[in-house]
């Protein structure tokens, strides 16, 4: 809905022949389209770095989607991107943590030898 000005108007009033499902689809492109534009940006990133835009960017689609058949696209990109980007900033942590301590076995190892 829209407001103009003092009554909510839908898209579908304001643009004849939009469908509901003309919609979804353009979404769907839409998000496609910023995250091939993205990844090309992760090249100077850390490995955390690039799983939280990586975890925020599929939060996002997976929640657009969720949410415009709830009825609300926009929330539910926003709530998925926010679950995505921690999820995936808590997986490079976990794997930066993993690699530290391989790394520290590692050197303990070829030390004793």
């Amino acid at each position: 809905m829209v407001q103009v000005s003092d009554r909510n108007v839908s898209l579908r009033t304001l643009i004849p022949g939009i469908r509901k499902e003309h919609t979804m689809t353009k979404i769907v492109i839409i998000l496609v389209i910023i995250i091939s534009l993205a990844l090309p940006g992760c090249a100077g990133m850390s490995q955390t770095e690039q799983r939280t835009l990586s975890g925020g960017a599929m939060g996002a689609a997976g929640g657009a989607i969720i949410g415009a058949i709830a009825g609300n696209a926009g929330l539910g990109a926003a709530i998925g991107g926010a679950v995505g980007a921690s999820g995936g900033y808590l997986y490079g942590k976990h794997k930066e943590s993993e690699q530290s301590a391989y790394q520290q076995g590692y050197e303990a190892g070829r030390q004793s030898q």
